[in-house]
């Protein structure tokens, strides 16, 4: 499966969540060590809510960016 996540820079570094499971977060110095935590946080949550008896959530989240002149 292929989860969105969203990286957004922050003061000491860069945090990321995924918009299809609440709750999942992580936080890195740098982006690509974000991206990396964040996928292991994903595996490790969705092994959670497996044990737990929760069904796991399709991707359905996407993006896109809108490109606008700017004044």
């Amino acid at each position: 499966m292929k989860y969105l996540i969203v990286i957004e820079p922050t003061d000491t570094g860069y945090s990321a969540y995924s918009p299809d499971l609440p709750g999942c977060v992580s936080t890195g110095a740098t982006h690509e060590e974000v991206e990396r935590n964040m996928h292991e946080a994903i595996e490790f949550h969705l092994e959670g809510l497996r044990r737990e008896g929760y069904e796991v959530p399709e991707p359905s989240t996407s993006s896109a960016y809108v490109e606008v002149k700017a004044s």
